[in-house]
């Protein structure tokens, strides 16, 4: 497909741990549009990625099916790290080393997510974005708690009184909501 790169401004310092991580300064961005004006193009269906929400959020929360190469990666492959460099290795071998060698620059990122993405599809025998989308939206829905006093624990075992307590949380994340009420479909 078609491909492009391009930078925006954030209106904002950027953090010197995000330099660390992406090695763009504020200099590098100081002539670049504005983050806000940041727009999809025309017919966008489906936003894919690694933590996927993130990027979402940071570009306005558009009207688009996410994809969750992450998601996929917890529930395809639960043992050990999930990062984007980390399923590579897993899944790639020693060639993963040459992908990483620009990791954290976006074209780099997307085109290792492609990569992963390629695992996923075959993984999840899906034929269509919208068959993937729904095997997704199913993966995204944990199964075991990932933080607080219970972090490990199969949902189905947590006692219901913590359950009860965390879905009246305001900012509970919805997939996790899901899987408290015990409604693991998509």
């Amino acid at each position: 497909g078609e491909e492009f790169s391009g930078r925006f401004n954030p209106g904002k310092p950027i953090e010197f741990g995000a330099m660390a991580v992406h090695h763009i300064t504020d200099e590098d961005v100081a002539d670049c549009p504005a983050a806000a004006e940041f727009k999809l193009p025309d017919g966008v269906e489906y936003l894919i990625g690694h933590n996927v929400d993130f990027d979402w959020k940071v570009i306005g929360e558009p009207a688009v099916k996410r994809i969750c190469t992450l998601a996929f990666s917890r529930a395809y492959w639960p043992d050990g790290a999930h990062s984007l460099g980390a399923m590579l290795y897993r899944l790639e071998g020693p060639a993963a080393r040459a992908m990483l060698k620009s990791a954290h620059s976006a074209r780099s990122d997307v085109e290792n997510c492609r990569t992963l993405l390629r695992h996923i599809v075959a993984k999840a025998g899906a034929t269509t974005w919208e068959e993937l989308w729904i095997a997704c939206e199913a993966a995204r829905v944990p199964t075991v708690i990932s933080f607080g006093k219970h972090k490990g624990m199969a949902i189905k075992d947590v006692p219901s009184d913590y359950k009860r307590w965390l879905l009246g949380q305001a900012d509970i994340d919805p997939y996790l909501r899901k899987a408290l009420k015990g409604d693991n479909c998509a």
